[in-house]
C-alpha cells in the first residue's frame, strides 16, 4: 500500500467545523490504483463512502469538505472569468469601434456560456438552501437536548458536572452550525452580487525589463534582498481537483476548538476556463 493510502487508514474524520464524523477503516481504489473513496465508520450511521476529492489530510485528522463548498467555489470562479471576458470585449469595442462586428460574434458565445452558468447557479442555490434547512433542523434538535439537560439538572436528576459537559458539547455543535450557516449565506450573497455591473477587471500585469546587476551575475545578494527572502511552505495536498481556500475570502475555516486553520491549496480551475474561452476566440 502506498504512503498516501496509509495516511488515511486509522485516522479520525471530522468536518471543517470540528465535528467528529468517524474513523477511516479502508479505501476504495480504481483499476489503476488511484483512490476513489474512503470508507469511514460512522458508528450507528454505518459505514460511509466519502468521495476522495472532498477529503484533506491535516495532521492526525482527515478533514471532510462539504460538497456545497466545492460546487460554489467552482461556480464563482467560472462565472467571474466569463464576466471579466465580457467586460473586456466591451472595453475593446469602446476603444475601437471597427472591431464591433468581430467582438459581437465572440460576445454571443460568452453570453451563452453565462446563461449555462445561470442554470448551474440555480442548482447550487437549491443545494445551499437545502443545507440551510438541514442545519436549522439539527440546531433545533441540539437545543432540545440542551434544554432537557438543564431541566434534569434543576430537578436534581443529574449532577452539575454532567450538565456542564452536556452544555459544553452542545454549545460547540451550535457554534459549528452557526459558522457553516454564515458561510453559506455569504456564498449566496456573493453569487447575487456577481453581475456584469459589479465586475471589475484585474489590473494589467506590469511589463518587467531585465536590469543589469553585477551582483546578480556573480550570484551575490544585497542585504535588502536577503532580508526580503521568505520561505514558503505549501500545505499537504490530497487531491488536485479540490478548490483553494483563502482566509480573506471566508473560504478558510478556523477550527474553533483547536485554533487551527484548515487550508487546501490546489491547481486553480480558472486556467482550464481561460483555455476554453481562448479556444472560442481561435475558432472564430
Amino acid at each position: 500500500m502506498s504512503e498516501l493510502k496509509l495516511e488515511f487508514v486509522g485516522k479520525q474524520v471530522k468536518d471543517m467545523y470540528g465535528t467528529f464524523m468517524g474513523k477511516v477503516v479502508g479505501i476504495i481504489t480504481d483499476t489503476d490504483g488511484s483512490i476513489e473513496s474512503v470508507g469511514v465508520d460512522c458508528g450507528s450511521a454505518g459505514l460511509k463512502q466519502l468521495p476522495y476529492e472532498q477529503l484533506l489530510v491535516q495532521g492526525d485528522y482527515v478533514i471532510y469538505i462539504p460538497r456545497w463548498r466545492l460546487d460554489a467555489q467552482k461556480l464563482l470562479r467560472q462565472k467571474n472569468l466569463t464576466l471579466q471576458r465580457i467586460k473586456g470585449l466591451q472595453d475593446i469595442v469602446a476603444e475601437n469601434d471597427l472591431m464591433k462586428d468581430d467582438a459581437e460574434l465572440v460576445y454571443l458565445k460568452y453570453e451563452k456560456r453565462l446563461n449555462d452558468l445561470g442554470e448551474i447557479e440555480k442548482s447550487v442555490n437549491e443545494k445551499l438552501q437545502a443545507r440551510l434547512n438541514e442545519l436549522d433542523t439539527e440546531n433545533r434538535s441540539i437545543k432540545t437536548v440542551l434544554f432537557d439537560a438543564k431541566l434534569q439538572f434543576r430537578s436534581n436528576e443529574i449532577t452539575e458536572e454532567a450538565y456542564q459537559q452536556i452544555s459544553t458539547h452542545t454549545n460547540d455543535l451550535i457554534e459549528h452550525i452557526t459558522i457553516e450557516k454564515s458561510e453559506i449565506n455569504n456564498v449566496k450573497m456573493r453569487l447575487t452580487q456577481q453581475t456584469l455591473e459589479n465586475i471589475a477587471l484585474p489590473p494589467r500585469l506590469p511589463t518587467t525589463t531585465p536590469t543589469s546587476n553585477p551582483k546578480a551575475a556573480t550570484g551575490e545578494s544585497s542585504p535588502q534582498q536577503l532580508e526580503s527572502t521568505v520561505t514558503i511552505t505549501t500545505p499537504q495536498l490530497v487531491n488536485a481537483d479540490a478548490t483553494e481556500y483563502s482566509a480573506t475570502d471566508n473560504t478558510a475555516t478556523e477550527n474553533s476548538s483547536e485554533g487551527k486553520v484548515i487550508t487546501k491549496t490546489t491547481k486553480r480551475e480558472s486556467d482550464s476556463d481561460a483555455s476554453w474561452l481562448n479556444q472560442v476566440i481561435q475558432n472564430e
